[in-house]
């Protein structure tokens, strides 16, 4: 089951990418669209095999690989990574259908967004400290040439810092990956929590700061944050939706089953660290994107306050913000997808992401009325506004968090408080007022526009308004984790 999630975009890529004869950019694009809802819908299958009641690891493959090396393709999920895999399958999905039906190079494209989406899927089922990292980097490839080659004009200069932070991070990872094993004196790179929590607590501080680091940069967290606005202004927007809404979350999802979950000693020591940076970084976040004028900047320095909301979580290390931490990584998945979304609408039709030039986009006869309505519901959703998702997540991760961590906690809420000051300006000045002369007679925005962002409504407020089904995927899970933290 969790094979074809892996192996199944790369025929996919492969099917694409060497068509017989030539191939046009809207065909291209109907076949990725197909291949892109299979596999969305082989992972909602999944669902009905997915006992969430279970601890354990569940779908487990397990096979010998480079049995010399101690590699080993070792697969399988629980309720920490469930929620992210059906993040991935209906955001890579949504990103194939927003793509740009006349693209250049549709071959390139779309085989690069199945080979990103095999990457990830492979990060979140990988079972082996060695298997992690081959995805964990290999997907710094497609990812990069996304932004590279189908980027904004300075898409060179974007990419390249992405690859180079993120490369850093895999050095940083590695070592402290093999630090485990062999100080741990591991018989090969299979994820044992046991052997891990066995090492002294001076072998394990280094370790875990070595895996903060690394996935500090991958979040990112600050002062490790400076590629991400450059990345999101430059990459285009279906990237942008998959950068926001899926990548960023290999870093929390790591922070959480390689650092919380294998070295609770350490952890535990750090904690109060970890509350300050989580607090340095919501409220740097925040005060950064009101300093913005360009919108999807604006929204690119959003995620790294809420990415800190995450941490502040996981340092609070109870039951309850263990799960608040993977809810908050669902509700600003589908949160930032649609912000993204509609932004990218905004400059397609307007031309401009500049909030002194954009004005009255609201206006029922000539601007975009909807996608106005669409982008006040999101900023809501995203400040936290009761019957959206982000109330659930948010409210979780304070309430969870203030008893451990007070004044971190509170600096956060004040940072989600500056949400809804920063997108208040962003709509008062983007959607408000007499509709600017420079953005007169816009062209109609088609379904295609519409659809992706009014599905991640529905869904924003459906979770909203019902979190039940979020809460039963990972509650037991998160659960054992606290148990088992408890016991270290």
């Amino acid at each position: 089951m969790l094979s074809v999630l892996i192996w199944g975009p790369v025929f996919g890529a492969a099917a694409i990418a060497f068509w017989p004869g030539e191939i046009k950019a809207e065909t291209a694009r109907q076949v990725a669209i197909a291949l892109g809802v299979l596999l969305l819908g082989w992972t909602v299958g999944i669902a009905w095999q997915f006992n969430p009641m279970q601890p354990e690891l569940q779908l487990t493959e397990t096979l010998p690989w480079l049995e010399a090396l101690g590699l080993t393709y070792n697969l399988g999920i629980d309720g920490l990574s469930f929620p992210l895999l059906l993040l991935n399958g209906l955001l890579t999905a949504i990103a194939i259908y927003s793509s740009d039906r006349k693209i250049q190079r549709p071959r390139l494209y779309y085989s690069l967004l199945f080979l990103l989406n095999s990457c990830v899927c492979g990060a979140f089922v990988a079972q082996d400290y060695l298997l992690f990292f081959l995805f964990y980097e290999l997907e710094l490839i497609p990812l990069y040439l996304l932004i590279a080659i189908w980027g904004g004009k300075r898409r060179g200069y974007a990419a390249t810092k992405f690859l180079i932070y993120t490369a850093i991070s895999g050095i940083a990872l590695l070592a402290s990956f093999l630090a485990i094993v062999w100080l741990g004196h591991a018989p090969d790179f299979s994820y044992a929590p046991e052997i891990a929590q066995t090492l002294p607590l001076g072998t394990q501080l280094p370790i875990l700061i070595g895996i903060l680091f690394a996935f500090g940069i991958k979040i990112p967290l600050v002062p490790f944050h400076t590629w991400l606005p450059d990345a999101h202004v430059e990459a285009s927007t279906p990237i942008s939706v998959l950068l926001a809404g899926v990548l960023l979350k290999l870093g929390t999802y790591g922070l959480l089953k390689f650092g919380f979950a294998l070295l609770p000693q350490a952890w535990q020591l750090l904690a109060p660290s970890l509350a300050i940076w989580a607090a340095i970084s919501a409220l740097y976040g925040a005060l950064s994107a009101i300093a913005q004028t360009d919108m999807k900047k604006m929204v690119a320095f959003s995620s790294v306050a809420h990415m800190g909301y995450i941490l502040l979580a996981a340092a609070a290390a109870n039951s309850l913000s263990i799960l608040a931490a993977v809810l908050q990584m669902v509700s600003h998945g589908l949160i930032s997808a649609l912000l993204f979304l509609l932004v990218g609408v905004v400059y397609k039709k307007t031309g401009t992401r500049d909030l002194n030039v954009l004005k009255g986009l609201l206006n029922p006869e000539r601007g975009l009325a909807l996608i106005g309505s669409l982008m006040i519901l999101g900023v809501m959703a995203s400040a936290g506004i009761p019957g959206a998702v982000g109330f659930v997540s948010e409210f979780l991760v304070f309430w969870s968090s203030f008893e451990a961590f007070p004044i971190p906690t509170l600096i956060c809420m004040v940072g989600t408080g500056l949400t809804a000051v920063y997108y208040l300006l962003l709509v008062n000045r983007t959607f408000f007022g007499r509709l600017s002369d420079i953005v007169q007679d816009l062209p109609p925005v088609q379904w295609s526009d519409r659809i992706p962002a009014i599905a991640l409504t529905i869904l924003i407020i459906a979770f909203g308004l019902f979190p039940k089904p979020l809460v039963d995927w990972s509650e037991t899970t998160t659960t054992a984790l606290y148990q088992q933290f408890l016991v270290e």
